[in-house]
């Protein structure tokens, strides 16, 4: 939990403002700041936590932006507080693009130092993890009348997004790349999200009729724009209740039941403790292949995919990983 967020006038904690997640408040009320407090003129919109990581972005620091559609008045922006006191007043591109994406052009804050606002709006927390995932009703709408109206479809009908271009220890599938050459002979292109902007993703998973994707964030923008002829099929990296969580952003926002294809061999996580978000999934090939097809993302043509040779996986982790050991 992080001492954070919103106080009235007379010192009372502002519960609306608290950022909510599984159940339970992630911030609490702050003590009130000593000494003299930089004020900040004008009426302003309260967003809460920003976070720089994409997926919590997207579910937790977009969960107030419902506001902009019932307004009463013109705000001056929109105020965060940074997830990470270090990153400061650190705003990332993509997130100002995805403001104007909505239609906003006021300038998104992230305070550096607590401050006094004249005017703060505070609207509750219309999406998050948790039951927070499918969104409420005035969130859903916003999101579904305003946001990338104006992005046209440009892409490949056939698309799958992948991981395998991260950073190593960002909770990897091993065996992705041969994943990614079996599923170009099927002709699906392979999306690397990162290396591409906001409006260019958007455009992209607005074209594909079907979609493959590695479990993770970038499933949470494409259950943003998504459509409810669309096939999605989620290739699971990591036993998490995060899984559930993508199925059911994409059921209630776009209306799409996902093919949730969990077919491990193994699991590996770095030494010594580590979170389930990073340890690396090692796919079960010909498990994956027969599910594929019998979802009907794939055909019967080309080969038989082949498992990874054990050695050679061993070779690729090094020393710096360990075998989760299976539950009896």
């Amino acid at each position: 939990m992080q001492p954070a967020g919103v106080l009235h006038s007379d010192g009372r904690p502002c519960p609306q403002a608290a950022l909510w997640r599984n159940g339970r408040a992630l911030t609490t009320p702050p003590e009130a700041p000593q000494g003299k407090v930089a004020e900040r003129r004008g009426t302003w919109l309260w967003g809460g936590v920003l976070w720089l990581h994409f997926g919590h972005f997207l579910v937790e620091s977009t969960a107030r932006l419902w506001a902009l559609d019932h307004l009463e008045e013109e705000i001056d922006g929109i105020l965060f507080i940074p997830k990470r006191p270090r990153n400061g007043g650190e705003v990332a591109g993509y997130q100002r693009d995805f403001l104007a994406l909505l239609g906003c052009d006021k300038p998104l804050v992230s305070l550096d130092a607590p401050a006094q606002v004249e005017r703060l709006i505070v609207p509750g927390q219309g999406f998050g993890l948790g039951s927070l995932i499918t969104g409420t009703e005035p969130y859903r709408n916003t999101i579904a009348n305003r946001f990338a109206q104006e992005i046209a479809p440009e892409g490949p009908e056939k698309l799958y997004i992948s991981r395998s271009k991260l950073p190593a220890g960002r909770g990897n599938l091993i065996g992705e790349e041969a994943l990614e050459t079996y599923l170009a002979a099927q002709g699906y292109t392979v999306f690397h999200p990162e290396k591409h902007g906001l409006r260019e993703q958007i455009a992209v998973y607005k074209a594909a009729r079907q979609i493959i994707a590695a479990e993770g964030s970038a499933l949470h923008l494409l259950g943003m724009v998504a459509r409810p002829a669309q096939q999605v099929a989620i290739v699971v990296r990591r036993p998490s209740s995060a899984t559930r969580g993508l199925e059911q952003h994409l059921q209630s926002f776009a209306g799409i039941t996902t093919a949730t294809l969990c077919h491990l061999t193994r699991s590996w996580k770095p030494l010594g403790k580590a979170k389930a978000r990073l340890w690396m999934g090692e796919l079960d090939m010909p498990a994956l292949q027969d599910s594929l097809r019998e979802t009907g993302f794939i055909d019967d043509s080309g080969p038989l995919w082949a498992n990874l040779d054990p050695a050679e996986v061993r070779a690729r982790l090094g020393d710096d990983f360990e075998l989760v050991p299976e539950k009896d």
